[in-house]
């Protein structure tokens, strides 16, 4: 193989790689995000510098199911988010995710750095309920519930016409995300420590609805969702959209 091959691989193991170039298109993929106030030293705490709390004491536990993944497949994860600050612009930081197939684990740590590890995450409406279920190592780590599709918060019904605005939502997607991202050298030692940013693209939301929601965190060594206890939960959103995951870039370089 020469040189030349070797440099356009998208990914390893060369000889089947794990995912390929990008960017990466999203089709019917569905969320369900349940929004909570938790400890603001845990938030202090699960920030990585220069990255600070936005003052709100929210976090964000997401489902998102993936049935439509170009480059990765039919797939669902789960984690924790915390709304921050970096350069005192509003971002979302990526803190925990938990999926159950490995290429946009690959994918996922190797370009972007999200904290992807390899679990089994579920979400699913069962009679009036979405339900969200993630188990690690054999052992239930979250649970969440919604009542299913309550009140449609896209479209209203003027009488005469079905009025929808996605702006809200579309808004909530394209805020910029930030994962930290973590790749040792041969040696050991840190190759790459950066904080990475991204956003969303080419956004289209098919629903959305919100409900009342419960929020049940487990304490687990290796899924330590429940290290940002569930104070109060404020309530829970449920959406489906298309979007296209693009390259990001780097917010800071711990190295430089």
């Amino acid at each position: 193989m020469k040189i030349s091959q070797i440099l356009n691989v998208a990914s390893m193991p060369i000889a089947s790689v794990s995912y390929p170039k990008g960017p990466y298109r999203f089709i019917d993929r569905e969320y369900m995000i349940i929004q909570y106030e938790s400890d603001p030293d845990a938030i202090r705490e699960q920030l990585p510098e220069p990255m600070e709390p936005d003052g709100s004491n929210t976090v964000l536990y997401e489902f998102i199911k993936m049935p439509d993944s170009s480059g990765f497949g039919d797939y669902t994860e789960t984690g924790i988010v915390i709304p921050a600050k970096l350069d005192g612009q509003p971002v979302n930081f990526t803190s925990q995710m938990y999926l159950d197939i490995e290429p946009p684990i690959s994918g996922g740590r190797e370009i972007w750095g999200f904290p992807k590890k390899l679990a089994n995450p579920v979400l699913e409406v069962a009679m009036d309920t979405l339900t969200g279920r993630l188990e690690y190592a054999g052992q239930p780590v979250a649970i969440a519930t919604m009542a299913y599709k309550h009140e449609n918060v896209l479209c209203r019904d003027t009488g005469n016409s079905l009025v929808c605005d996605p702006t809200n939502i579309v808004n909530k997607l394209s805020k910029t995300q930030v994962n930290l991202k973590l790749i040792p050298h041969v040696d050991g030692s840190l190759a790459i420590a950066q904080l990475v940013s991204y956003q969303l693209t080419n956004i289209h939301v098919k629903g959305a609805w919100e409900s009342p929601a419960r929020l049940h965190l487990i304490p687990h060594v290796n899924a330590p969702v429940a290290d940002l206890p569930v104070k109060k939960v404020l309530g829970g959103t449920h959406f489906i959209a298309d979007i296209t995951l693009p390259y990001g870039e780097v917010a800071y370089d711990y190295l430089a």
